[in-house]
């Protein structure tokens, strides 16, 4: 079992000793999506949701969950996050409304920000629907997807498109 990196000599779950790797920056890029009817769309951009500011409950809730991700992902390790940024576009066709969520970490530290950024964004998205599901709950979220990362021993990652 030991050429699992997550499994100890029992087999059975454990976090990676990260102690001796180095330090580097390290960034991720996540996205995801969340698509609305037209009523949401006009509620959102023009601060009418009940519940109050869709966007900004959403980007304080993705920058806390980002803080928290190695309380809800297992083997995740607590990181010192040196910050998060996250941003919000619309995508408007005939009939379609899609928020775009796009969500950046950064750290100087022994292990990437992956997770954080993939909770954040994911965090983002279920935020809006939480705020908007009063007003119709046929929301869509997704996909959710890392799109860039920067530093560690595996290098850089882009993503060229969600195909590949």
């Amino acid at each position: 079992m030991s050429s699992f990196t997550h499994f100890n000599e029992q087999g059975r779950a454990k976090m990676v000793d990260i102690s001796e790797k180095s330090d580097t920056v390290r960034t991720a890029i996540a996205k995801t999506s969340v698509t609305v009817n037209k009523t949401i769309y006009e509620q959102i951009v023009d601060n009418k949701i009940s519940k109050g500011d869709v966007l900004a409950v959403s980007q304080v809730a993705g920058i806390m969950a980002a803080k928290k991700t190695s309380e809800l992902i297992p083997m995740c390790h607590p990181l010192s996050l040196k910050g998060v940024d996250i941003s919000f576009g619309w995508s408007v066709g005939t009939d379609q409304y899609k928020l775009e969520i796009t969500v950046s970490v950064k750290t100087k530290g022994s292990t990437g920000v992956e997770m954080e950024a993939l909770t954040a964004a994911s965090v983002c998205a279920l935020t809006v629907y939480d705020m908007c599901k009063a007003v119709d709950k046929g929301m869509i979220i997704g996909p959710t997807y890392l799109a860039e990362k920067t530093g560690g021993k595996n290098g850089d990652f882009k993503r060229e498109s969600l195909n590949s």
